[in-house]
């Protein structure tokens, strides 16, 4: 589960991480109250959405309106608010289609004396969280992976005990900090671990983390996300969850118990079981086709379950054929066709459907389909079900 920025640093400042003062606002007049109550010269306009580069992004209805800007008076935080709420940002992350602003960050401007990269991550290899840090703040950390990989340092943090003083002390003397901007990274970066490992983070990225004049470490930016297998210890997190910026299908599903991630093809998919559903979509492909989705209704699927998965396939446009691909394990075929009989018949369709089966009760449940009188399209293996869905598009 993604949160915004605002949210980020508000749980990051709990735990004792050092965030820029600042306030949210939602109107043009908020946004104006929030540069005087900071008191300074100078505050920065910050759009909130779940997507970063928004610096760079621009506004669809104001093109020169970047998502983040400098100001120097209530008056010009108005201005640029009155522009960015309301509208929609595109940036490198959201696609062409943008995602709409809707809150802003107002925060104080700070004395930046250098930016630096700071992340934890779940590093399966190392078997618990890693620490990643780079001198090149403020820049794609998958650019410097590519084009400069020896300025990215790690540090692999024992969940137990947490990252030592001493391994922040080696990161930060490998990043060339003086002695002042040292000591606080070996209280900055124990903390922002911590935090990590507390709330079962799968991602706490800090880009650009700043180092001030006078050598302090603050989080001048912050994007969090959390485990949702892990969400049944922090029931207070639901209340972060922005609807919003997810993707409705996918709410949907998840209500409805089942594993979706809507992808950019025309070929519906729906699978029992993870590694199944991506051997599917790679036959698919590896035929000329495009999977539209992954969705796995797992092994207990039931007949609401998959006439919810066939409404959700079926609510992209882009889908022109479905693939239904059921190996019968603890699920018994003929039971997953009487439920797919009974949506087909519920939903209702308009694009060519191919059914492969196999496993418990395979012979019952090709007879019940073959008697179904529906327009169903029988394959007998997976190579035979991939040529037939991709075929049934070019045809």
């Amino acid at each position: 589960m993604k949160i915004h920025e605002y949210q980020a640093k508000q749980l990051l400042k709990n735990a004792g991480v050092t965030v820029p003062d600042g306030f949210t606002a939602s109107s043009a007049e908020e946004a104006a109250q929030a540069f005087t109550k900071l008191g300074g010269p100078l505050a920065v306009v910050k759009a909130q959405i779940h997507a970063g580069g928004r610096g760079k992004g621009r506004f669809k209805e104001h093109p020169d309106q970047p998502g983040v800007v400098l100001v120097r008076s209530a008056e010009e935080a108005r201005e640029h608010a009155e522009r960015m709420l309301g509208n929609t940002l595109v940036t490198i992350q959201t696609g062409d289609e943008g995602k709409q602003v809707n809150t802003l960050l107002v925060e104080a401007g700070l004395d930046i004396a250098r930016e630096l990269y700071l992340g934890v991550v779940v590093d399966r290899a190392a078997g618990g969280p890693v620490v990643i840090m780079s001198s090149e703040g403020g820049m794609d950390i998958e650019k410097v992976a590519e084009e400069s990989p020896e300025k990215i340092l790690n540090a692999a943090v024992d969940a137990g005990f947490g990252l030592q003083p001493a391994q922040a002390r080696r990161l930060s003397h490998l990043v060339g900090l003086d002695a002042a901007a040292i000591k606080s990274a070996q209280q900055f970066i124990p903390k922002l671990t911590q935090f990590f490992t507390d709330n079962d983070c799968s991602q706490v990225e800090i880009n650009p983390l700043v180092v001030t004049g006078d050598g302090q470490f603050v989080a001048l930016d912050a994007k969090v996300a959390f485990d949702d297998n892990a969400m049944f210890r922090h029931k207070s997190f639901a209340e972060l969850r922005d609807l919003s910026e997810e993707d409705e299908s996918e709410v949907r599903a998840a209500d409805a118990g089942l594993s979706y991630v809507k992808l950019d093809g025309n070929i519906g998919c729906l699978v029992n079981g993870a590694g199944l559903a991506m051997s599917t979509m790679d036959l698919i492909k590896y035929h000329g086709g495009e999977p539209a989705n992954f969705l796995d209704v797992g092994g207990g699927a039931n007949v609401d379950q998959v006439t919810e998965a066939f409404r959700i396939i079926l609510s992209d446009d882009n889908v022109k054929a479905v693939l239904v691909n059921i190996f019968g394990g603890i699920m018994k075929c003929d039971t997953i066709v009487e439920a797919l009989i009974t949506a087909y018949d519920t939903v209702g369709f308009t694009v060519p459907l191919v059914v492969r089966l196999e496993g418990t009760n395979v012979e019952l449940a090709r007879k019940m389909l073959a008697e179904s009188g529906k327009a169903i399209i029988p394959a007998t293996d997976l190579t035979d079900a991939a040529r037939k869905v991709v075929g049934s598009i070019s045809a």
